[in-house]
């Protein structure tokens, strides 16, 4: 491992479970998935929200939930926002294993190159996710990006601290309710 990679397991907690070219302990319907080479572009399962910059996307996995091979090719930062263990499988065979904690985020760049990987929760516990995916043209951008972000905050001021209670339900049976208190970073848009 690299020292920006030991640094990465460290704060996120992950390690590598199968090494880069390995395909020898992969489950075959994955590799079918894999060789089938349908996948889609979404990040997420739902969006959320969506400009010209940005598409904000959420993720709900229920235990032993799976999300399916995706090809990504821009760069994008996740949260959790939720604690849990998830596996990840990359289309060369590596496979890393997370121990995820609500608040763990992470921005990963593309640098126009695309990256295939799935995503699934092995744990007990439903794991909440939102991915921030950037699009057009790279982050390094810094003038287009601060002049969005300073219209932005004069459009839509800090709001203060919003209580959320809510169910989730799936084909018609509660699996979770959660009370959450948190601050909102960006508005409900309406428009």
């Amino acid at each position: 491992m690299t020292k920006k990679e030991n640094l990465k397991a460290k704060l996120l907690k992950y390690i590598d479970i199968n090494a880069s070219g390995n395909f020898n302990t992969w489950n075959p319907s994955h590799l079918k998935e894999l060789k089938e080479n349908q996948f889609s572009a979404d990040l997420g399962q739902k969006v959320l929200f969506e400009n010209e910059y940005l598409r904000i996307w959420e993720v709900v996995l229920l235990p032993k939930e799976r999300l399916p091979f995706r090809k990504i090719n821009l760069d994008y930062c996740w949260v959790a926002g939720s604690e849990g263990m998830v596996i990840s499988r990359f289309s060369d065979g590596k496979i890393i294993l997370m121990h995820l904690e609500k608040g763990d985020s992470e921005f990963l760049e593309h640098e126009n190159k695309h990256a295939i990987y799935d995503l699934e929760n092995i744990g007990e516990e439903i794991l909440f996710f939102q991915m921030t995916e950037y699009k057009g043209e790279p982050l390094y951008v810094k003038t287009r990006i601060q002049e969005s972000i300073k219209q932005y905050k004069t459009k839509y001021p800090p709001r203060p601290i919003i209580f959320l209670n809510f169910t989730i339900k799936r084909d018609e049976r509660e699996l979770s309710s959660r009370n959450f208190n948190c601050t909102s970073w960006f508005p409900i848009f309406k428009e």
